[in-house]
């Protein structure tokens, strides 16, 4: 295997401790600033030498911040300094930066011109005294700070403060736990409470007796697509170690998952359950008093037709932490993607949500409060009973012709929209298969006008999905 750098690869990722060391900034307009500032926030005296200085610098440096010399740069500037940054609008100057540095061996950043840099001023997440840092190598700077972006949104502003707490204690864990696996599971144990919102006494955790327990959290997958997963979401199951998932989860949604995490499926499907609920309340608790961190991984949300809150009895019965994540509901994912709202001023102003499954070969339903006009109603878990369902509704006052749509996997490329009416839904759906959800009502009416998901729209507006114009360009060797 060759050990050579790739041309893209050619950087070496590092963190430098230059607190308290000599810095130079050459060139005092706003984009020497940033440079500047950046430098600050690592504890690097910083000396900005240009002949005119933007307000910024100005400030920076009437509060002492920074030192400003107003003249033009000189190569001996450098000497003494560990790091130089070039951030004038004029070439030559840049050049100049850049060879005086190398010639005295100080790491170099020219603004906007790699090949002059011997470093890069990524893009960084700030979380002090976390960080994360990212590079495009120099290539795409502004992708760079999309990224960054991404990151922001899915990093709590939090997590800086547990990490001092966790970095005050550290070497106390070491010595009341010197296993290194028990450590760190102890440390992974404190960041879900702490993450999870939890009040975390570390001076009791590290005097007491040691707790083998685990973490659970009840996840709620969403509807389907990946993307609408929540933030929170991901970031639990990229910590797990075990996760239990049911049979709404799609593949792709496993995928996310820690790649070393054990997965276990425990789906339960209309009379071919993996695991009876019991069990799999008795499995996720005994992973938990082994000090697992476990993710109970659900379509849609916990806490809707999940069975979330017999769950968290068995987990509160043997005292084990646990967070709920909610999740987009497939009600709410369904209703979205079909383009039917769920409430409408002109058409209802209430929704229900009830299940449809079968239980001694009847649906048993409250039907006088599903009848009532000017609400919508929403049936999960109700392809085995649709006839029965659309027949109870008009017999207890329903029109005939009252607007009803069968959503199968709802938010999914495969999604499949059956549009009628109580009357004849039934037959136009006599093939749709699980999972899929019953829409009842007027909105249903606007689908006509507001469905927006699938094939036709993306044609319509000349897009394609990001994943197939990569996939074009890659074609290529673009």
């Amino acid at each position: 295997m060759s050990l050579a750098p790739a041309a893209d690869r050619a950087y070496f990722a590092a963190f430098l401790d230059l607190r308290g060391k000599p810095g130079v900034v050459v060139g005092g307009g706003q984009v020497g600033a940033l440079k500047a500032e950046a430098l600050l926030r690592s504890g690097i005296r910083v000396t900005v030498i240009a002949p005119q200085a933007c307000p910024r610098v100005a400030q920076l440096a009437l509060v002492g911040a920074l030192r400003l010399e107003k003249r033009r740069f000189q190569p001996g500037d450098l000497v003494g300094a560990e790091i130089a940054v070039a951030a004038t609008s004029d070439p030559s100057v840049n050049e100049a930066v850049s060879a005086a540095a190398r010639a005295l061996r100080i790491p170099v950043n020219v603004a906007d011109n790699g090949a002059l840099s011997s470093f890069i001023m990524p893009s960084v997440v700030d979380r002090a005294p976390l960080q994360i840092a990212i590079s495009s190598a120099g290539t795409a700077p502004v992708l760079a700070r999309k990224v960054r972006t991404m990151i922001e949104a899915a990093v709590p502003f939090g997590i800086g403060r547990l990490a001092a707490l966790i970095g005050k204690f550290r070497a106390r864990s070491k010595q009341r736990f010197p296993d290194p696996e028990v450590r760190r599971r102890f440390w992974e144990r404190v960041a879900d409470k702490a993450l999870a919102g939890h009040e975390v006494d570390l001076e009791a955790e590290l005097s007491g007796p040691a707790s083998a327990g685990g973490f659970v959290s009840l996840v709620g997958a969403g509807p389907g697509d990946p993307e609408l997963l929540t933030l929170r979401a991901l970031r639990v199951m990229q910590s797990a170690s075990v996760v239990l998932y049911d049979h709404l989860v799609s593949p792709a949604l496993v995928d996310l998952v820690r790649r070393d995490a054990e997965r276990i499926y425990v789906g339960k499907e209309q009379d071919n359950h993996a695991l009876p609920q019991g069990e799999i309340n008795a499995l996720m608790v005994r992973l938990a008093l082994e000090g697992k961190r476990v993710v109970r991984l659900k379509g849609g949300d916990p806490f809707i037709f999940g069975r979330g809150g017999e769950e968290i009895e068995a987990l509160l019965g043997k005292g084990i932490a646990f967070e709920v994540v909610p999740g987009i509901t497939a009600a709410a994912g369904a209703a979205a993607y079909a383009g039917i709202p769920l409430t409408h001023r002109d058409y209802a102003h209430s929704c229900m949500f009830v299940t449809g499954h079968l239980k001694n070969g009847s649906a048993q339903l409250d039907w006088q409060a599903l009848a009532r006009p000017n609400q919508t109603v929403v049936v999960y878990m109700g392809v085995g009973a649709l006839a029965q369902i659309c027949r109870g509704l008009v017999e207890h006052g329903m029109p005939r012709a009252m607007p009803a749509a069968l959503v199968e996997k709802a938010t999914l490329q495969e999604q499949r929209v059956t549009e009628g009416t109580l009357a004849t839904l039934p037959g136009l759906a006599s093939g749709a298969k699980p999972p899929a959800l019953l829409i009842v009502g007027e909105v249903v009416r606007l689908r006509a006008k507001l469905a927006w998901f699938g094939k036709k729209v993306t044609e319509k507006r000349g897009q394609e999905p990001f994943s197939r114009s990569v996939a074009k360009l890659d074609e290529k060797g673009s």
